[in-house]
């Protein structure tokens, strides 16, 4: 096997997790890493065994040995990065979101079908083995979802990433959060949104961004979803799932899925792992090797972010 060499552009805490994730496929190697903050950088980088560390993504593109690039950057930066990657020729996941703004989502796009290089967005949920274990009822006709209802809750009135360090820049409950959702819904009823409505509360006085936020949305199917989202909450934090289908109820917390009822559904057989960033990992490497278009590529994700810019004009 061709070892496949990959560079990581962002060293903070999704980066890390894709360095992890990367760490378990057969044949890939990290070869450059890129960071904001040179010294925590090269940390990070002696931590993986990554040879080279630079704060200029344009440094790691001129690169020869870089086959594809997964970019963990701050997501104002996604869409045009990504377009520098297949500038490059260079194939490219993007973490969530593609961009924020259907304008940035859209240039990316077209520039995947103008080289035909492998772009996917790392909308994780496609791949948690929980959602994968409710999407094999669905595709076998044993489950229809009628109402999907998610939380999706956070406590960050400072900001704070997902290790509890200051951020550089500003997290966005709709071109972020909402993303996860929006897209999953679409994905799993495998329908399309035919309605969506939105409700934010106040701006926060020093971030900028509305704290908490209320979704509807309605597929061609049907079927209903419900998205509650906040930074202020105290409680449990993370995105918790209930499906609430024709024949049955399940509730997925990332990787785990429990029923109705509370009771765990052993889902450690569905894939080969059970960490929906190794899996999302994969699929963008077998893409590749493979020459195929991805699960969550880019044109497949385009709808969601239509999706959001139809809500974002409602605010």
């Amino acid at each position: 096997m061709t070892a496949l060499n990959v560079a990581v552009a962002g060293a903070g805490a999704f980066g890390v997790k894709h360095l992890e994730g990367l760490k378990q496929i057969d044949g890939v190697r990290v070869v450059s890493l890129v960071g904001r903050v040179l010294n925590k950088t090269q940390e990070v980088a002696a931590k993986f065994g990554v040879g080279h560390v630079t704060t200029d993504l344009d440094e790691t593109l001129a690169r020869k040995d870089v086959d594809a690039v997964i970019l963990c950057t701050p997501t104002q930066m996604h869409a045009p990065q990504a377009l520098a990657c297949l500038q490059a020729g260079k194939h490219v996941q993007v973490e969530i979101p593609l961009a924020d703004s259907l304008e940035g989502a859209e240039s990316v796009v077209e520039m995947q079908k103008g080289t035909g290089l492998v772009a996917m967005c790392g909308h994780t949920r496609r791949f948690n083995p929980s959602h994968q274990y409710v999407r094999r009822r669905i595709l076998a006709g044993e489950l229809n979802i009628q109402h999907l209802v998610v939380q999706t809750f956070f406590f960050r009135r400072t900001n704070m990433n997902a290790l509890g360090q200051p951020r550089s820049w500003t997290d966005h409950l709709l071109w972020h959060h909402a993303a996860h959702t929006v897209d999953l819904f679409a994905y799993q009823t495998r329908g399309t949104i035919v309605a969506a409505n939105v409700v934010q509360g106040p701006i926060h006085p020093e971030l900028g961004i509305a704290m908490d936020m209320s979704i509807q949305l309605k597929a061609d199917t049907g079927a209903l979803c419900t998205l509650a989202l906040s930074f202020n909450n105290e409680g449990p934090l993370g995105t918790f799932f209930r499906y609430i289908g024709d024949s049955g109820t399940y509730i997925a917390r990332y990787d785990d899925l429990v029923d109705g009822k509370e009771t765990p559904i052993d889902v450690s057989k569905v894939d080969v792992s059970m960490n929906g960033i190794e899996l999302q990992d994969r699929e963008f490497v077998a893409a590749i090797r493979a020459g195929r278009e991805p699960n969550s590529s880019v044109a497949q994700v385009l709808p969601c972010y239509r999706v959001l810019d139809q809500l974002a004009r409602q605010l």
